[in-house]
């Protein structure tokens, strides 16, 4: 893990993760996961009459994804350390995802921060797009802590 030559790429975008499916059966299970199950979410029937036509994902849904799709785009760079969650910053959620819509989360490198000899606090903006929606899902600011090995 090159911390230096990662700063170089401040302002830069780090990369695209592959689509993924936000499927019924995954809204489904983050309800029972979450004890949250509004009709917008679960309900096909009285949600195909609603304001989205169809189920759409919980925001916090589409929020938890930043994690795997973080960690595809940025596990070469990390590759070798630990890294976990250490916050969020300025989270909002644009567009609804509709159940059976595809995602992805594009990274762009805001800051990089040592914190201490070998620990790294980065910051990302994480866009996750919609696939064919002009507005993102989410547009969130993402803080995750580096530890060596």
């Amino acid at each position: 893990m090159d911390m230096a030559k990662l700063g170089d790429r401040i302002g830069q975008e780090l990369g695209v993760s592959p689509w993924l499916a936000v499927e019924q059966d995954r809204i489904d299970r983050f309800a029972e996961a979450t004890d949250d199950h509004q009709w917008i979410h679960v309900d096909r029937a009285r949600a195909a009459a609603g304001p989205f036509g169809t189920t759409v994902a919980h925001g916090f849904l589409t929020l938890s994804l930043l994690a795997p799709t973080a960690y595809q785009v940025l596990a070469d760079a990390f590759a070798g350390a630990t890294a976990f969650n250490y916050g969020l910053d300025k989270v909002r959620f644009v567009t609804p995802v509709r159940a059976g819509a595809r995602v992805r989360n594009r990274i762009t490198l805001l800051a990089i921060e040592e914190k201490s000899p070998g620990r790294w606090l980065v910051t990302t903006e994480n866009q996750v797009e919609i696939e064919g929606e002009a507005k993102p899902a989410l547009i969130a600011v993402s803080l995750v802590m580096i530890l060596p090995g």
